[in-house]
């Protein structure tokens, strides 16, 4: 049997094709069978990786008598979160308000026929436990509800929608006063409470990776020099380096932990956690010198390469996500038995393995297997083994490839091959900031080809579509599309300029302004002006797994706008930052996309110009990038015309055959060419101590 879902492209949709269940995808068809025939709606968001969605739908959707009790009193919609992030972050934010805890996924959500929600839930298992109803029993339960309580639902809704759009400040919240630089300060401080200096990372239990918290922190410790904020970062990332949350055999970092210690994650691997660590792992490394960082860098984007971004002809874009389960269990694709580790390697591999991965300790894995993580140092490993560091250092080596090798032939987890243009403007910009950091063109090149892709087949009619698979790339991309496909874009042209990538990000501006901007209020709403018209329009403000949309769309439009002298860029942003600014002073908690916007507009970047014939640009852009990686860094060949007038400097005919011209400027304005190397290293310096003292 298949329902309604086998013509969609989402690898989740997919999944549920063949159930019981009368699965509609969202849209005009379900939602007007839902009207005409007055019955409520059971709303399912998940996601193809999803542990607990796949859980759910074993115990109930492919469940004959569920499916039999879903179809008689429901219209059954089905939703990919990642495809539809509209409608989740609404129906998530129900969820919160009527439970008053944070939702998750599965998302189970009852609706009337116009989409307002009356009761729900997340995972339901099959029959009562965990403290949760059975899903059977509830089901004709809820569906009473509706006919019989219609009034207390319309109430309910009333005030629901009332306290969503609530959260929405407008005009009269926007602030006059004087931007501060002490919340940043104040910012800082309260990471530092929420600090765990015995693991790293922020709070407790389960424990998440908070990529625009160490993001803010970084910029504070190289625009301001704040040590403690370094510290939180570089311990954060050592400790989870070395802890199970980092697949130490294939690269890459799973959702997140389960417990406090990084040790076991839950499995799953997705692009938009990757892309951001990238980023931090690579800066990181250029405030520390830390050669563990470096390997991080490295193995992750080699596997980024080998298995998360399309080969095929004609596409090059990233896909979505490695499934936590392979052969319906979480995880067994990545742990160990520690006699099996024992048969694949030698005697003298298996002593060093098993120390460094924590083999030689009892099993942190479901009390028998292991999840390797770093426990002891090579150091310590060689000294108690009686052999040189060198020589533990390639019994590793050999020891992990075998290692490698036998895993590749396990089931591999499913993959979802849905390239998302906002997850790969994350990992674009990762792949671009590490391939220039550390002089690996491959690597560039990787994220140039999912940039062309996404502007060649994504980029249709001057507006972006939101996902393709299987040749079909369709749905109305999102604020968050936009803004961080345009952080990517201006990460591209300080590695190596295109300009067909600075009109790219031209055009992606202009449209973030012309169909995403509240113009009488500021800020930036989630979805264009022209959308299908949902019961919510939200405006998203808190950083979650990705920095928010507006706190992003800050900063690029700022950077953006001081590229090319561009003052609609630079106003916007600020109506964002002073919108949202009586909320990060009263809580600076997930707005540090928004408190790193503030910063720039307090301390407006940087700029340098390069330009030249010569190949030797190559090491002035080199080294400026890696001692000042707030500043933004242009290098133009010299031989191209047609420049924004902003960036078209013209090297003097004084200047000597080969050698490099560079133009320092800030919101003053451009300083003379400067053609000494030691000079610009040194004009750096001090603007970056002028700024501070501004």
């Amino acid at each position: 049997m298949t329902n309604h879902l086998s013509s969609e492209t989402s690898p989740y949709l997919l999944q549920h094709s063949g159930n019981p269940v009368d699965w509609y995808p969202w849209g005009e068809q379900a939602l007007d069978l839902a009207r005409t025939q007055n019955k409520p709606i059971l709303l399912s968001i998940g996601y193809s990786a999803c542990h607990w969605c796949h859980v759910m739908a074993h115990e109930s959707f492919e469940n004959t008598e569920v499916a039999a009790v879903m179809n008689e009193y429901f219209i059954n919609i089905k939703v990919d979160r990642e495809e539809r992030p509209d409608i989740d972050q609404i129906y998530q934010t129900a969820h919160y308000i009527m439970n008053h805890r944070s939702g998750g996924w599965p998302l189970t959500m009852f609706l009337t026929p116009e989409q307002k929600p009356y009761f729900g839930g997340t995972y339901f298992p099959l029959q009562p436990r965990y403290g949760l109803p059975g899903f059977l029993e509830l089901l004709p339960r809820i569906a009473e509800t509706y006919y019989t309580r219609s009034e207390d639902i319309e109430k309910q809704s009333k005030v629901l929608l009332g306290l969503m759009n609530q959260a929405l400040p407008d005009s009269k919240n926007s602030s006059t006063a004087e931007l501060s630089e002490a919340l940043l300060t104040q910012a800082i401080q309260r990471l530092e409470e929420q600090f765990d200096s015995v693991y790293g990372g922020f709070g407790q239990a389960p424990k998440f990776l908070h990529p625009a918290e160490l993001t803010f922190c970084l910029h504070q410790y190289f625009r301001a020099q704040n040590p403690l904020a370094l510290q939180m970062v570089v311990f954060t990332l050592g400790k989870m380096a070395n802890g199970g949350i980092y697949d130490h055999l294939g690269g890459g970092f799973y959702r997140y932990s389960t417990d406090g210690y990084w040790r076991i994650p839950h499995f799953e691997k997705m692009l938009y956690d990757n892309g951001p660590l990238l980023q931090l792992y690579t800066t990181a490394w250029l405030a520390t010198d830390n050669l563990l960082f470096k390997q991080i860098v490295a193995d992750t984007a080699q596997w980024v390469m080998r298995e998360m971004q399309s080969d095929r002809a004609g596409e090059g874009g990233y896909y979505s996500t490695l499934d936590a389960d392979s052969e319906h269990e979480e995880g067994k694709y990545y742990v160990w038995d520690r006699d099996e580790v024992a048969q694949i390697l030698s005697t003298e591999e298996f002593a060093v393995i098993a120390a460094y991965y924590g083999l030689s300790q009892a099993p942190n894995f479901e009390q028998k297997l292991w999840n390797l993580e770093i426990t002891t140092g090579l150091a310590e490993i060689a000294k108690d083994l009686g052999i040189t560091l060198d020589q533990a250092q390639q019994t590793l080596l050999s020891g992990r490839a075998k290692l490698q090798a036998n895993r590749a032939h396990r089931v591999r987890p499913g993959r979802d091959e849905k390239i998302l243009v906002s997850w790969n403007g994350l990992m674009i910009k990762g792949m671009a900031l590490a391939g220039r950091t550390f002089g690996q063109a491959v690597w560039i090149k990787s994220a140039q080809r999912a940039a062309d892709f996404i502007r060649t087949v994504l980029w249709k009619n001057d507006r972006l579509l939101a996902t393709y698979k299987d040749g079909k790339a369709h749905l109305n991309a999102y604020l968050d599309d936009y803004v961080f496909l345009l952080d990517a874009l201006l990460e591209l042209i300080q590695t190596e300029f295109r300009e067909v990538d600075l009109e790219f990000a031209i055009a992606l501006a202009e449209v973030v302004l012309d169909q995403f901007e509240d113009r009488e209020n500021g800020g930036f709403y989630f979805t264009s002006h022209d959308h299908e018209q949902l019961i919510h329009r939200p405006k998203p403000i808190y950083d979650n797994a990705m920095a928010s949309g507006n706190g992003t769309a800050a900063i690029v439009l700022q950077r953006l706008g001081h590229i090319l002298s561009e003052p609609r860029y630079l106003q916007a942003a600020e109506r964002t930052i002073r919108l949202f600014y009586s909320m990060m002073s009263a809580q600076s908690s997930g707005y540090y996309s928004l408190l790193t916007a503030l910063d720039e507009t307090l301390f407006p970047p940087i700029m340098i110009i390069l330009r030249s014939h010569s190949d030797e640009v190559t090491k002035w852009q080199h080294m400026v990038q890696c001692q000042f990686p707030h500043i933004l860094v242009l290098t133009l060949p010299a031989e191209l015309i047609n420049l924004p007038l902003s960036l078209s400097k013209a090297v003097s005919t004084e200047a000597a055959a080969g050698s490099v011209s560079a133009w320092v400027c800030t919101v003053a304005g451009c300083m003379p060419e400067i053609t000494n190397l030691q000079d610009l290293l040194q004009i750096c310096k001090v603007q970056g101590r002028i700024s501070n003292l501004l």
